[in-house]
């Protein structure tokens, strides 16, 4: 792994802001990486880390046990007392799955304190966990769902269940007379009753808006189990994955990328599926780090994106689509780049090798990513390296790419130079994009800035399918609610996208066929950032 910071570019650094600044970000930048290693030291085959994977079980589980107490406070039948499961009594069914979920819940805290704390643990215990999660998730869902018929809007005295008072809400010493939020929502999730669906989509929407994700997906789920023939439970679904959305962070995105990917098993031709598959797609997007990091995150995206406009041609999401498959394509080129550039640099031009190495990355970037922000130093690399295998006509042609296609690179003097001594005739540039500019590349402090978060720089929306950041009332979700609980026909999302906070510089074209963005995620060992090109231009033999 390459280390971020150069000793050119802290000379350059110091120069501009204080030593102390300079100081703090290398620290903070170290801190990134030790803590990026030590997450992801035991990678699985779907690319989560072990602390990922018990974040993700022990979110289930808790929505799981709330779900099942709020249940169990509103079966009305007499409690006998019997704790024993017996299949004929709903609540003592629901409690024999919430001892059984409490169980699990505790093996996962306990295998994440050993984590926490360093210590040695069984991993392979992990996929044994994950299936029990799932299995149970299922068993709980069959059982809410069953045990419908139990809970009425009855009478709720009988119930045993006391819901923990909310923070900020506590009564004190239980003297005050009234109701708290908790006490609302447990006779709404607890209960059955007519028309209760639509007042529990409006709260739960109210809470995800209010930043309350966990109640609101309680909220959501309770129509799910509760009301089966629900016109809402579609849009529950899909709010749910919103929630995790908005919420944001590693094991939330993680959750919304599963949950987006559920809504389209139940619903693959709702007008809203295209959508669903971007959000998915984004969900990857926003866990993409650096080009020299690893790109896992990157491969998943550009396949979801390439399925999306594959499944849906005419999709009205498709600029929005295109933008972010470029993007994720350049950050996938720029990681074959930078590996050439070492094959090249570091082990060729040292005689240890790596030439073969190199061409093989550069030959994918050609074939794969035509529009990639740097093609231009691809193509003189890609040729250099026919030359130094004396195939000097694969050498012309990719010189005359060059000089035909990216007539304002500054390497086509050069490539001009390699032509006269090959021999191979110099073609004329294309006269379309002979006017247009290179594509930006990032400046210092941006440079800076993405080496410090070690964020891609990439197109993605913080808002949701249904709900947004910033739209209340003018969301799909409220338009669902006025159409009980069916969104519009014709309606789309209105995704407001964003980019890094470091990001300032306009978007320019790469070339004449489709615009493109600034090159991201450029590492100083690649000497493509904030400096001139041709500092490692290669040299080739005349």
């Amino acid at each position: 792994m390459s280390f971020p910071l150069t000793r050119l570019n802290l000379r350059m650094f110091a120069r501009q802001i204080p030593l102390a600044f300079v100081i703090g970000a290398a620290i903070f930048s170290l801190s990134s990486v030790a803590l990026s290693q030590r997450d992801n030291k035991s990678q699985t085959q779907s690319g989560l880390s072990n602390v990922q994977r018990m974040d993700i079980m022990h979110s289930k589980l808790e929505a799981m046990r709330r779900s099942l107490e709020s249940a169990i406070s509103g079966v009305t039948a007499k409690d006998t007392g019997n704790k024993t499961n017996n299949a004929d009594d709903p609540r003592a069914r629901l409690r024999g799955l919430s001892k059984e979920v409490g169980s699990v819940l505790s093996e996962v805290n306990d295998l994440h304190a050993k984590e926490d704390h360093s210590e040695k643990y069984d991993a392979s215990k992990l996929d044994g966990l994950e299936t029990s999660v799932a299995e149970l998730n299922t068993r709980v869902e069959a059982a809410l769902t069953q045990t419908v018929g139990a809970r009425t809007a009855g009478d709720q005295t009988s119930s045993t269940y006391q819901p923990k008072p909310e923070k900020g809400h506590r009564r004190m010493l239980g003297l005050l007379p009234g109701k708290n939020k908790n006490d609302k929502y447990a006779e709404l999730t607890g209960s059955v009753a007519p028309g209760r669906d639509r007042t529990l989509f409006l709260e739960a929407t109210k809470e995800v808006r209010k930043g309350n994700h966990e109640t609101g997906r309680l909220l959501f789920t309770t129509i799910i189990t509760t009301y089966p023939d629900s016109p809402y439970l579609p849009m529950a679904k899909l709010a749910i994955a919103d929630s995790f959305y908005l919420e944001g962070g590693t094991s939330s995105l993680i959750q919304a990328g599963q949950a987006y990917q559920d809504w389209l098993t139940y619903f693959p031709t709702d007008p809203l599926a295209d959508a669903a598959m971007m959000k998915v797609a984004e969900t990857e997007m926003r866990q993409m780090g650096l080009s020299d990091r690893d790109i896992t995150h990157a491969r998943k995206a550009e396949q979801r994106l390439k399925a999306l406009l594959q499944q849906y041609p005419q999709t009205k999401l498709r600029p929005e689509v295109e933008t972010r498959l470029r993007e994720v394509q350049d950050n996938l080129a720029m990681h074959n780049q930078q590996i050439a550039d070492f094959y090249f640099y570091t082990r060729y031009q040292n005689k240890k090798g790596g030439l073969k190495g190199a061409q093989d990355r550069l030959k994918e970037i050609v074939e794969k990513y035509p529009n990639f922000c740097q093609m231009d130093k691809t193509l003189f690399m890609y040729a250099t390296t026919f030359q130094e295998e004396e195939e000097p006509d694969e050498a012309a042609k990719y010189y005359q790419q060059l000089v035909r296609d990216y007539p304002n690179s500054e390497y086509v003097d050069k490539a001009k130079e390699q032509l006269n001594i090959i021999g191979a005739a110099i073609p004329e540039p294309d006269p379309i994009k002979k006017n247009l500019p290179l594509c930006e590349k990032p400046g210092f402090m941006a440079n800076m800035m993405q080496q410090i978060t070690g964020s891609a720089n990439v197109t993605t929306s913080n808002d949701g399918i249904l709900i947004t950041k910033h739209g209340e009332g003018t969301d799909l979700i409220d338009k669902a609610i006025q159409n009980n609980g069916q969104v519009p026909e014709g309606a789309v999302p209105v995704f407001q996208p964003t980019k890094p906070a470091y990001d300032t510089k306009p978007t320019t074209p790469a070339n004449g066929t489709t615009p493109q963005s600034k090159t991201p995620n450029a590492s100083p060992d690649s000497n493509t950032a904030s400096r001139p090109r041709s500092i490692q231009s290669p040299t080739p033999k005349p």
